[in-house]
């Protein structure tokens, strides 16, 4: 079959790869019908996350239909149409028991290299590294879904890939932020990084009774999209200190709660930005975190700050003591999303979100490497790839 396969930093090409096979009786292979290339595979491409190697096949937001299944899969059919949920969930397990399932115990057989790194492990995630187990990821013509009796979701008839790839990763990602964040009646959600994650996370915010959503970004189309689309009041950290901004806009008490969806690779202004460059360079910190010391530094007295951005390991000049001092709430975590796909999907079906509109490329499968470059590069308005094989 044909692949999105990892070779280096910045070199992604597509390749012949065996096709995948049953290994296990909870086993399913996919056709994948509709991949994306998500923010997070960004930390791949740009050689951010450890113990990636050459022939990996990338990918962990991905749909299809269904093929072969193992012996032990009785809730599924061979050519059901399913979403499938980017952490590999076993569904027994202490964590899976109480849906902590991008936790799951018993997922990743890397657990020991990933105990090295964290402490404890994380479950598997398709196309993610071998830290996270080392699995054939989605962007590619068939993949083998474990434990498919666990994660997957059936499409109803009458909705689009379109409607309902993200249900796989980003929506559920967005919505998790969003819910993090204590929402009442009145209150203010401010959200760093106006990408795919981003949107979701300021429609979602608005969903649960926000009254309003300040996003923060510099590109043009993305604060254009958070206006146009999620319906946010936009700010570029080129244009306005974001710290003074927010304090104006709230009666200098701060956003309720303030949402990180830009993670480990944001880009700083100043002698911060300059020093997160040069201390990543000489590898004496793995992440820049510039989007959450602003969210930390902004959030009001006793507020949620949020994190569904991707951090992968060591931060610098992190200001902790704001957090023990004014009484902030931390909340982050990969996210759960066999949690949140059912009720996400009746929300898609009922019309209150559309996860389409935040598509600005469709491409094939062997146009990767190119969309991979666009979409690193930020070039040609490019906010959310959506590959087909």
């Amino acid at each position: 079959m044909r692949a999105a396969v990892w070779h280096g930093k910045r070199d992604v090409r597509v390749d012949n790869v065996p096709d995948p096979e049953i290994l296990n009786p909870r086993d399913a292979i996919v056709k994948i019908t509709s991949t994306a290339i998500c923010g997070s595979d960004l930390h791949l491409y740009n050689g951010f996350v450890p113990t990636m190697e050459k022939g990996d096949i990338l990918g962990h937001e991905f749909m299809g239909e269904i093929v072969e299944l193992g012996s032990g899969v009785t809730n599924l059919k061979v050519g059901d149409r399913v979403v499938v949920p980017f952490p590999i969930a076993c569904g027994n397990c202490f964590f899976c028991n109480e849906k902590l399932y991008s936790v799951c115990e018993n997922s990743n057989p890397n657990a020991a290299m990933a105990e090295k790194m964290w402490g404890h492990s994380p479950a598997g995630i398709f196309g993610y590294s071998h830290l996270t187990g080392g699995y054939a990821g989605g962007q590619a013509e068939y993949v083998r879904v474990p434990y498919a009796d666990v994660g997957p979701i059936k499409v109803p008839d009458g909705l689009t890939d379109d409607q309902v790839l993200f249900l796989s990763d980003i929506l559920p990602t967005g919505y998790m932020a969003a819910e993090a964040c204590d929402i009442k009646p009145g209150s203010v959600v401010a959200v760093w990084g106006c990408g795919p994650v981003g949107q979701f996370a300021i429609q979602s915010a608005y969903l649960l009774g926000a009254e309003r959503v300040i996003a923060i970004d510099r590109f043009p189309e993305r604060l254009r999209m958070a206006r146009e689309v999620s319906k946010a009041i936009t700010l570029d950290y080129e244009e306005v200190d974001i710290s003074a901004a927010l304090k104006e806009m709230t009666g200098g008490r701060g956003p309720d709660a303030c949402i990180d969806a830009v993670g480990m690779e944001a880009h700083g202004m100043g002698m911060m930005g300059a020093y997160d460059r040069v201390k990543q360079a000489m590898m004496n910190e793995t992440d820049r975190p510039v989007a959450l010391r602003q969210a930390l530094m902004s959030c009001r007295n006793g507020g949620v700050v949020s994190i569904p951005g991707v951090y992968g390991g060591f931060l610098d000049k992190v200001p902790f003591g704001t957090v023990m001092n004014r009484s902030l709430t931390i909340r982050t975590g990969q996210t759960h999303v066999q949690r949140y796909m059912r009720p996400l999907l009746e929300r898609i079906q009922k019309g209150e979100i559309d996860p389409a509109v935040i598509i600005t490329h469709h491409m094939s499968l062997e146009d990767a490497p190119h969309g991979y470059d666009i979409f690193c590069n930020k070039a040609d308005e490019c906010i959310k790839i959506v590959m087909k094989p």
